[in-house]
C-alpha cells in the first residue's frame, strides 16, 4: 500500500508539473503540436531515455547533477516567493540533506566511480530526496541522521566557531596593522629630505686691457 501511494503520489505530481506553464511544457507542447504524441508519453519517453544515458551515456556525472539541482532549485525559488513557510523548510531541509551527500560524495568519488550504474543510482537518490511526499528521502535523512548529530554536536560546534572566528578578526586586525606600519615606515624611507645648498663656483677675473697692452706693444716694435 505504502509503494501505491508513493507511485499515485509521483504520478498526481507529475501531471501537474506537466499542467503548469514553464519552458519544459511549452517546449512538450510545440513537440506535440508537430508529432501528433501527447505530452505525458514524451515526457515519460525523456525520462527513459535520460535513464538509459545515466546508465551508458558520456558526461552521467553533469546529468545527474543537473537532475538534482535544476528542479530543486527551480522549486527553491518558487518557495521563497510564496507566502508560506513551509515548502521553504522542506526545500531547506532538501539542501541540507544535498550538502552533507555532496561532502560524503567527494572524498568517495574515487572508489563509487567504478561502481556499476553509480549515476542511475544517484539519480534515484536525490529524486527520491526531492520526491514530493512528507517522508521524503530528505526528511527520513535529515530526522533519522542529519538532526541527532546536529543536537549531539551543536555546543561544540557553536563553541568552535565563535573560537575560530575571533581568531580569525584577531589575525586580521593584527595583518592590517602590520600593513599600514610597513607603508608608513616605507613611505618615510622614501621620502627625500630638503636638498643641501650647492656651493657656489667662484669664476676667475678676466685679464684687464692694462694688463695685456704692454706684452703686445713690446712684441710689435720694429727690429733694428
Amino acid at each position: 500500500m505504502g509503494l501505491l501511494t508513493i507511485l499515485s503520489s509521483i504520478k498526481d505530481r507529475a501531471d501537474k508539473f506537466l499542467n503548469e506553464k514553464n519552458v519544459v511544457t511549452d517546449f512538450l507542447g510545440k513537440l506535440e503540436e508537430k508529432t501528433g504524441i501527447r505530452k505525458k508519453i514524451l515526457a515519460v519517453g525523456a525520462v527513459s531515455l535520460t535513464g538509459l544515458y545515466l546508465v551508458y551515456g558520456y558526461g552521467a556525472a553533469l546529468l545527474c547533477n543537473l537532475i538534482g539541482f535544476a528542479y530543486p532549485a527551480y522549486y527553491s525559488v518558487k518557495a521563497i516567493e510564496s507566502l508560506s513557510k513551509e515548502d521553504d523548510t522542506k526545500w531547506l531541509t532538501y539542501w541540507v540533506v544535498y550538502g552533507v551527500f555532496s561532502l560524503g560524495e567527494f572524498f568517495s568519488d574515487i572508489f563509487l566511480y567504478w561502481f556499476p550504474f553509480y549515476y542511475a543510482f544517484k539519480c534515484l537518490f536525490l529524486l527520491w530526496c526531492m520526491a514530493p511526499m512528507s517522508w521524503n528521502g530528505s526528511q527520513f535523512i535529515y530526522n533519522r541522521v542529519v538532526r541527532p548529530a546536529f543536537l549531539r554536536h551543536e555546543a561544540a560546534v557553536d563553541s568552535l566557531v565563535s573560537d575560530l572566528g575571533s581568531r580569525a578578526m584577531s589575525a586580521a586586525e593584527n595583518l592590517t596593522r602590520e600593513v599600514l606600519t610597513t607603508l608608513m615606515r616605507n613611505k618615510n624611507v622614501v621620502t627625500p629630505g630638503p636638498s643641501a645648498a650647492q656651493p657656489e663656483t667662484k669664476s676667475l677675473p678676466a685679464p684687464s686691457a692694462a694688463n695685456v697692452a704692454p706684452s703686445e706693444s713690446s712684441e710689435e716694435q720694429p727690429s733694428l
